[in-house]
C-alpha cells in the first residue's frame, strides 16, 4: 500500500485543502466510503455530508461538503464540491432553514412525485444534522 493519498478539496470559491493524507472518508451518493493509498479508481457524486480526513500525523480534520463529485485516481482523490468548508464554518441554522422551506414546499406540492422528492431532500438535511450532532470526526 502507498504511504498516503494525495487529497484536494476544491469549491468554486477556493482550494480548501491540498496535501498527502493517511485516509479520507467521503459522503458518496451511495453512502460513505473511505479512501486509502492505492484505492481502486472510482468516480461518484457527493451527497451533503462530512469529509473526515486523517492526516499523516493521525489527526482527524472534518469538512462539510455539498454537491459535486469525488474522483479517485492513481494520482489521488479530488473532491470538486459545489460547497466546501471546514466544520467550524458549518451553519446548523442554514440547514434548519432549508428543512423548514422544504416542509412548506412539500405542503404546497401539486403532485405525489414532487411531494416524494421534497421528502427525500428533507430527510437528507435531517440526516446531515444528525451526523453533525453525533460528532463526524468518528468513523462512519
Amino acid at each position: 500500500m502507498a504511504e498516503g493519498t494525495k487529497l484536494e478539496i476544491v469549491s468554486p470559491e477556493r482550494l480548501l485543502l491540498s496535501e498527502t493524507v493517511k485516509s479520507v472518508t467521503v459522503p458518496g451518493a451511495d453512502g460513505y466510503f473511505t479512501v486509502l493509498g492505492d484505492h481502486a479508481p472510482l468516480m461518484t457524486t457527493l451527497k451533503a455530508g462530512f469529509v473526515t480526513v486523517v492526516d499523516t500525523a493521525g489527526i482527524s480534520h472534518v469538512y462539510y461538503v455539498r454537491g459535486g463529485f469525488a474522483d479517485v485516481s492513481p494520482e489521488g482523490l479530488t473532491i470538486l464540491a459545489e460547497e466546501a468548508k471546514p466544520i467550524a464554518e458549518f451553519d446548523r441554522a442554514h440547514i434548519e432553514a432549508l428543512i423548514a422551506a422544504g416542509l412548506t414546499a412539500q405542503q404546497a406540492a401539486s403532485t405525489a412525485d414532487d411531494e416524494q422528492r421534497l421528502q427525500a431532500e428533507i430527510d437528507g438535511w435531517r440526516n446531515l444534522l444528525l451526523d453533525a450532532s453525533v460528532g463526524t470526526a468518528t468513523a462512519h
